[in-house]
Order: C-alpha cells, then structure tokens, then sequence
C-alpha cells in the first residue's frame, strides 16, 4: 500500500510538472462581441461576424487599431488571419497609445500582413517609430509562407529582448531589441489612402489566444534563420557562438586610432551614452578631429554598423583601407559605403548616375535595391536623425552592400570591368585601388555631425595582424 501511494504520489507531481510547463492559454477573443478590446486611432468599423473579428477598411481616416484594455510583456500568441487581396494589415504586439506621442498614435512592434510581391508577411515593423525591424529581406525563404487569400496561421514569442514569429509553422522573424517591453495586442485595418477600389474590403480574425505563463518553456526550439540584434552594443548569444566580434565597446576608444597617427583623436570625436559620434566642424574633408581607423586589418568579413546622420551631413564607412597612402590633407584612401543626407548635400547631384548617394560606392557603382528585388523602393532610408544600419559582406573579391537589410550594391573586384570604373573615378591616379587583399575598417570625419553604434564584425578568413 505504502508503495503504491508513492508511485501515486510521483504521477502526480510527473503531471502537475508537465500542466505548468504546458501553461494555461486565454482566448483574447470569446467569438461572440468585442468585449475587453477598444478601438482607437482612426475610424475604420470592426464587428462580430461568425465567430470572426471583421475590420472594415473605409477612406478618409488614419490607421484604426482595435486594441485589448489589458498589457502583456511575455507572452505567446496565436491567431488566424485572413485578409482581401489589395489591403495591407498587421497585428501590434507591446504597443501604446500615449496623448503625449504623436497626439496618440499608436507605436510599438507590428507582425505584418503583406499580400503584396514584396512578401513580407509576419515581418516586424516597428509602427510610428522605427519602421522595418526584420524584413525578409533577412529571411528570403520564409516568403513562400503566406498563403494568399486565405487562413494564415501567426504565432509569436515574446521573451525578454526577444521576439520571434512563424507563419504556417515557418519560422520567419528572430529580432532582439529594447524598444518596448510591454503593451496591448491591437488589430489593425490600415488607411488605404485614397484607393477607393480598396474601400469595403475585410481583414478577418480568428482563434486569437494568449500565453503569458510558462513562456520560455513553451517557446518553440531553436531555428537557423538570421538573428537581426539591435541592443546597443552587446552581442547575443547566438552572434557569439557564430563568432561575432564588437569592433567598438560601446564606451572607450579601444581598438581605433587616428587615421594619421597611433592615437586616437584629442579632439572632433565624442563617446556618450554607448554613442560613437564625429563632431560638426566646418564640412571639410579630415580637417578637424580627422579619420579613425581599426587597429586590425581585416581580409574576408561582414561588417555591421548602426549610423544616424544629421541634416546635410556627408560621412563614410570605408573598408581595405591602407593609411599610408593619404598622409596628407584629405580622408585616407580605401573603398566607401558612402553616407550622406542625399535631398540636401551637393555631393548627391555630382558624379555618375547617383554614385555619390547614401548607400553607394562612392564615386564608383550607385546603390539601387531595385537591382536586387524589383519590388522594393531603390533604398530604405528610415530618414535624417533615425537610426540605419549599414551592412558589408566582402568575400574574396566579391563585395556587397546592404543598406536597413536589403541589397543596394554587389560587385567584383580586380575585373576589366572594376578597373574600367576606377579609370573613370576620383580615385584613377591611386595605384590598384581597391584590390588590396585585406586592410583597416574607417569612419569619415568630413566635418559634420554623425552618429555610430552597434559596431560588429564576422571574419570570414582571419590574417595575423601581430605585425600590424
């Protein structure tokens, strides 16, 4: 009797143990009437049909949110979409509607709904504040997820820093970042903008529950997809394992020095709050606090840097950078990702064909995205005074640039054709320039106010740089 109690006994703690990690889901939504949810923003009409939320789009207004009264900050939650052909929509995760942001607006993370040939659905948007998170412009494959006009089925795990989406069970998003960490759940019917053609048409909701406890035990297991971090200059644990580095600490000057001499500049460069910035000066190329560059050399890598530029600002990142070539006036001599307020500085109308815009390699091949995904706009620029993130993939002479996730510029070097260009450029009278086969990492001072973080590298092939 005595063991049979105990085993009893067990079973149940067995049982108990595996209810608790199951956790206990709410249903957001009873099927029956909007209780518990609230509409605000726009006036969009949102309404109970068969067991279905059913938004409306109408003309003439903002976006309209329909938004539970409650918060979440953990949490996993599911539901089915079904959307008509034409409408975009999306579903708030973490977000707010303050009077004193925007009179209201309301901003926070979005898992989109996109129909469209971008395919973008169950990306995540960062509404009213810092746009496009993770396109799948990261995540190219996930793309095939969505199945048009019909039930989609979304889950999203919200963790801590961490937020991840699947679309029919597909993996798509992966994101870190600190933007927010708790708010509503909100449906949207996005303003169509005039396009009356898209007037009347429906956004449907279904089977809409919520997790908030047991959340790290219930998330699903880890993916391969790509990991998109934006914590101010910390690494993640799966960008460590990969062998990530920082290149900045995100405090000191360690691992930079003048382009010009082995120190770090006394003066033109600020460190503040995890922010790395090049003070405005008189608009001159190196005149005042000058260049820096990476103590190290670097040969096959992917470098990742967060920028923020003022208004009119010109700057630059270059990469096979060697400082001896340049020891006097001017920046020092490497390939650029070019960095620049395109609507107002002059540099943008000169050169060929928009060779000297934000995104370019300057002087040499114009950023287009076009080029990459014909339905995507030439760049995505989040705009003056936000934070952008630049991307450059060198492996062996082919070299990328990426501009907020997506492809602006790809070419070869040491070709007929890279030569043909140089011949044609500033840089015509440097000997094989561009062709080195490995050098520092630099940041431009050109003599106006712009901003850098989250500074980070992957060598791909490392070199001895004990001798360097």
């Amino acid at each position: 009797m005595t063991k049979f109690l105990l085993l009893f006994f067990n079973l149940s703690i067995i049982c108990h143990l595996t209810l608790a990690q199951q956790g206990n889901w709410e249903q957001l939504f009873n099927g029956k009437n909007l209780r518990h949810w609230r509409i605000v923003n726009g006036t969009a009409q949102f309404e109970v049909d068969q067991g279905t939320i059913v938004g409306t789009a109408v003309d003439n207004t903002p976006n309209t949110f329909l938004v539970t009264q409650k918060n979440y900050a953990d949490f996993i939650l599911e539901y089915e979409m079904k959307v008509d052909i034409g409408l975009n929509s999306g579903v708030q995760i973490r977000s707010q509607s303050l009077p004193d942001y925007m009179n209201g607006a309301v901003h926070g993370y979005q898992v989109e709904y996109d129909d469209t040939n971008r395919g973008w659905a169950a990306g995540i948007y960062d509404e009213s504040r810092n746009g496009w998170l993770y396109s799948l412009e990261y995540n190219p494959e996930a793309k095939k997820a969505l199945k048009k006009g019909e039930w989609n089925q979304f889950r999203v795990e919200a963790f801590g820093n961490r937020i991840r989406t699947f679309l029919n069970d597909q993996p798509v998003a992966d994101l870190l970042a600190d933007y927010s960490s708790m708010g509503f759940i909100g449906l949207q019917v996005h303003s169509i903008n005039g396009q009356l053609e898209n007037e009347g048409k429906q956004i449907r909701w279904k089977n809409i529950r919520i997790l908030t406890d047991h959340v790290e035990d219930n998330m699903r297991p880890e993916t391969t997809i790509r990991q998109v971090n934006y914590l101010n200059n910390v690494l993640s644990e799966k960008e460590k394992e990969e062998g990530w580095k920082l290149l900045w600490d995100g405090a000191t000057s360690k691992g930079w020095k003048s382009a010009k001499s082995e120190k770090f500049p006394e003066n033109g460069w600020k460190i503040s709050d995890g922010i790395l910035s090049v003070e405005k000066s008189n608009g001159g190329e190196s005149t005042n606090g000058g260049d820096i560059i990476t103590e190290k050399q670097y040969k096959d890598f992917i470098l990742e840097i967060d920028f923020n530029i003022t208004k009119g600002a010109n700057s630059g990142i270059k990469y096979f950078v060697d400082p001896s070539l340049n020891q006097g006036a001017g920046s020092a001599i490497g390939c650029e990702f070019q960095i620049l307020d395109d609507k107002v500085h002059p540099d943008a109308q000169k050169g060929v064909n928009g060779n000297r815009t934000l995104g370019s390699l300057y002087d040499l091949i114009p950023s287009n995205g076009k080029l990459f995904n014909p339905h995507l706009n030439k760049k995505r620029f989040k705009g003056i005074g936000t934070w952008n993130r630049a991307r450059i993939e060198v492996r062996g002479q082919r070299v990328t640039h990426h501009l907020n996730g997506s492809k602006v510029i790809e070419y070869t070097r040491s070709t007929q054709i890279w030569k043909a260009l140089v011949a044609y450029s500033k840089y015509k009278n440097w000997p094989a320039f561009g062709e080195a086969v490995n050098g520092h990492i630099l940041l431009q001072d050109h003599g106006d106010a712009v901003s850098f973080k989250n500074i980070k590298l992957l060598e791909l092939e490392k070199i001895d740089n004990s001798s360097k």
